[in-house]
């Protein structure tokens, strides 16, 4: 799956990379813990979801389906601090 940055470039959807942004904002917080496994399924979600639609997808369509899917598995502080770091 491409992905569309924000800049305009395109590049490949990197799972590892979104699964490490998600322990990043989750270590920002406290009372939600989440292992490397939980947050590599969690990417793997989000990649499973988004290609459902397209192949191409934005950064915008990666975060929205990642808050989306955090906020489903519980993760709402987690969610919050990747959306309002990620803007």
């Amino acid at each position: 799956m491409k992905i569309t940055k924000r800049n305009g470039n395109t590049t490949l959807y990197d799972e590892a990379k979104v699964a490490r942004s998600i322990l990043r904002a989750n270590r920002e917080v406290s009372g939600e813990e989440m292992t490397e496994v939980g947050a590599a399924r969690i990417a793997d979600e989000v990649f499973s979801r988004l290609t459902e639609h397209s192949e191409i997808i934005t950064t915008r369509e990666i975060r929205d389906c990642l808050f989306t899917v955090l906020c489903e598995r519980g993760y709402v502080q987690t969610a919050e601090h990747y959306r309002d770091f990620r803007k």
